[in-house]
Order: C-alpha cells, then sequence, then structure tokens
C-alpha cells in the first residue's frame, strides 16, 4: 500500500494502522474494539498515537502468532490498555517461553527499529530487553466467535506457517485478516514463501482460505485487497511462490546449507530487508528442511 496515508479506513468497522511495512487491524463493533496483530517496538508510539486520534481504546489484542514481528509490541499495547483482553493460539505462549527463543526476539526487534528509522520511520519507543509473557492469555480455538456488537469475529487456527497461528474472519463484510499464512509480500513482486512449520499444512491452509471467497483481504506486511481480482491473483501468487520454492530445492544439486544461502541471496531484498539476514537465512533454511521432510517421512 505504497503512498498510503495511516490510519486507513476500510469502513466504519475497519481501520488499518501502522505503516506500509507492519500493519494492525482494528475491528470496532457497536460496543467493543479488537486490534488483530501488536507489532514490533518501532511500530508501538505510532499506534498509540493512532488509536488516540481515533479516539478508540481497545478491548482486545489479537497476537496472530508469536513470531517476533508480530509480538514485541504486544507489552506497550498492554501497558497502555491494562484492561485489554489478550488473545492467542494455542502453541503461542510455549514457542515465545522457550529458552532459545529470547536472545532471537531480543536481537529481531532491535535489527527491525534500526532499519525502519534508516527508511525514515523512527521511533520514541525504546526495544524490547525481554519478550513479552503470553501466559495467562485467553486461548482461542479454531472457529471460535467474539461479538463486538453487531460485528462477529470468528477466529481461523491454522497450520503452516509458525505454532500459534491465528487469523480472523469477518463473515458480515467478507473480510479475512491472513496475518502471514500467505507468505510475506513483496508488493508488485509476489510472496517469500514462509512454511516454516510444514508444507503441506501451508497449502492446505492458503486452500482453506481461498475457499472463504473474501470480498477483501488484509495481510500483516504490505497489503490490503477489495477487488476480487486482486485476491485471485495474491492467492495464485502465494501458492505458486511455495510451489517454486519447493521445485527449486527438489531439482537443484546443491547441499542443503548451500541451497538455504541460494534462496537467501534471492529473497533478501527490498521489504524482507527490514529483517536482519540471520534471520531470513534462518528462515531459508527452514524451507529447504521443510521440503526435505516430505521425502523421509
Amino acid at each position: 500500500m505504497s503512498g498510503t496515508l495511516y490510519p486507513f479506513k476500510v469502513n466504519d468497522s475497519l481501520w488499518i494502522l501502522g505503516n506500509g511495512y507492519f500493519h494492525l487491524y482494528l475491528l470496532k463493533g457497536a460496543k467493543q474494539c479488537a486490534l488483530v496483530e501488536t507489532g514490533i517496538s518501532a511500530t508501538a508510539d505510532l499506534v498509540l498515537s493512532q488509536l488516540e486520534a481515533l479516539d478508540v481504546r481497545p478491548d482486545y489484542l489479537v497476537v496472530t502468532h508469536p513470531h517476533s514481528d508480530h509480538i514485541t509490541g504486544l507489552d506497550h499495547l498492554r501497558g497502555a490498555f491494562p484492561g485489554a483482553v489478550v488473545m492467542i493460539a494455542a502453541g503461542a505462549a510455549s514457542f515465545v517461553a522457550h529458552p532459545k527463543a529470547a536472545p532471537a526476539i531480543i536481537a529481531e526487534d532491535r535489527h527491525m527499529f534500526r532499519a525502519l528509522a534508516a527508511r525514515g520511520l523512527f521511533s520514541q519507543t525504546a526495544v524490547v530487553t525481554m519478550p513479552p509473557s503470553l501466559s495467562g492469555c485467553r486461548i482461542l480455538t479454531d472457529g471460535e466467535a467474539l461479538d463486538l456488537g453487531g460485528m462477529s469475529v470468528n477466529f481461523l487456527s491454522v497450520k503452516g506457517h509458525s505454532p500459534g497461528n491465528l487469523l480472523a474472519w469477518i463473515a458480515g463484510t467478507k473480510t479475512l485478516l491472513v496475518s502471514d499464512s500467505l507468505g510475506n509480500h513483496y508488493p508488485g513482486r509476489g510472496f517469500f514463501p514462509t512454511f516454516f512449520t510444514g508444507y503441506n499444512d501451508y497449502m492446505a491452509t492458503i486452500d482453506r482460505l481461498e475457499s472463504f471467497r473474501p470480498k477483501r483481504m488484509g495481510l500483516a506486511h504490505n497489503g490490503f485487497f477489495s477487488t476480487s481480482g486482486a485476491i485471485a491473483d495474491i492467492f495464485c501468487l502465494s501458492r505458486k511462490s511455495a510451489q517454486d520454492v519447493r521445485r527449486y530445492i527438489e531439482d537443484c544439486a546443491m547441499d542443503d546449507e548451500d541451497l538455504a544461502r541460494s534462496l537467501f541471496g534471492f529473497y533478501y531484498t527490498d521489504e524482507l530487508a527490514v529483517y536482519s539476514p540471520d534471520n531470513i537465512l534462518n528462515c531459508c533454511r527452514l524451507l529447504v528442511r521443510r521440503v526435505r521432510e516430505l521425502h523421509t517421512a
């Protein structure tokens, strides 16, 4: 959404907050509001100022999944709205609590903070010094509904991208908020596929999401779509990007580490360079591993 000014009003019940790199979705019912996505530390003061401008205090904070670019803004939001209920899917809390998670989350938040500043997106908020705790959060199950007052949101627990992956479907307006379950979007170019927990699960999730036939669809990064042609193209590009990477890994004679570095060399550019090289290289290693698992199961 290049050139878009945020917060961006889609309709009376849906606003896009954040910036072009990191979208947060404000759902406004007649009685309550929910914020889907919590962003990073570098978006926290921006999002808080956007909410203040809209005169909104969220009743719910929805963590779509526990990757660093989706949770390091949570404590800032939770501090500003202590009464808000934090919602997660099963598996998110244990992922963040793993001993190896904290150093990676902290380092990645620091890199993203600096990367946005280098792009002119400055923040006064401090980077995180520890991951947010997801202990005691409300755990949503697949299909569970939340009534915001004249607006019902159904949550989808899906697989393929991350443990504890939670998406939102607003049937009344046929709006689907998919987070990263279609990949990481390069506007005008396609996707970096993100089947980090399973290729077949990832492809099944794409099929499931497409079956909803959404009229509006929001990604967590770099894109909101509201025409049937654009949405159809996004599903096609998402599916093709995963298939192309699978085929490349299966057909290439390089060893796994060289394969991962080859993928990194192709994908680490433009919007994806907001993330650290170590992070994206490790993501590429996961892609290779998940394809290899298809032939060893």
